[in-house]
């Protein structure tokens, strides 16, 4: 019984891992497209995006593609 305790919380840690894994990345990912597109980015943007769950930072990288400012991407 505990073996399996341990195997299941092990399991769990690695998708939790995994999950943080991919967040940070889309993250790390859409800094450089802003900054690439916009220039240096305002310190409230990047903390925005670091406190940000990944399929927000989806949804604001799509609309990243057709955007001119970036109220465009995050006051919608």
């Amino acid at each position: 019984m505990l073996a399996e305790t341990v195997q299941e919380w092990t399991q769990q840690w690695k998708m939790e891992g995994i999950q943080e894994g991919i967040r940070e990345g889309s993250a790390n990912f859409l800094l450089l497209q802003l900054e690439e597109k916009f220039g240096h980015l305002p310190h409230q943007i990047r903390e925005k995006i670091s406190k940000t769950e990944h399929p927000t930072l989806e949804k604001w990288g799509i609309r990243l593609l057709k955007a001119n400012s970036l109220g465009e991407i995050f006051d919608s």
